[in-house]
């Protein structure tokens, strides 16, 4: 096989403070999902559940199922802790209060 069926990609996890890079060398064809099994970083970060952590490339969500081009960046999503419009609006309303004098 030649370097020409082979491409190169980053898996990337982030934690608060912390962020887990592995370049991996794979077969043309690989997907998202077989490109996250085999850089290892599984066995880095076991909390990793592929069937509640969203994934991307590039900052756009895809599915485990896309095929990976040469240099794609993988990423591995953490679950939101919580809904980001509802925290939205607790922030407005504590605004709207201390502008008010509550």
């Amino acid at each position: 096989m030649g370097s020409a069926s082979k491409i190169r990609v980053e898996v990337v996890y982030a934690l608060p403070g912390r962020q887990t890079l592995l370049e991996a060398e794979l077969d043309a064809g690989t997907t998202v999902a077989r490109a996250i099994v085999q850089s290892g970083i599984l066995e880095r970060h076991p909390e990793i559940d592929l069937e509640r952590n969203a994934v991307g490339i590039f900052g756009r969500v895809v599915r485990p199922d896309a095929v990976l081009r040469d240099r794609d960046r993988v990423e591995i999503y953490r679950p939101l802790r919580a809904d980001p419009k509802e925290a939205r609006r607790r922030r407005a309303k504590r605004r709207a209060a201390v502008r008010s004098g509550r």
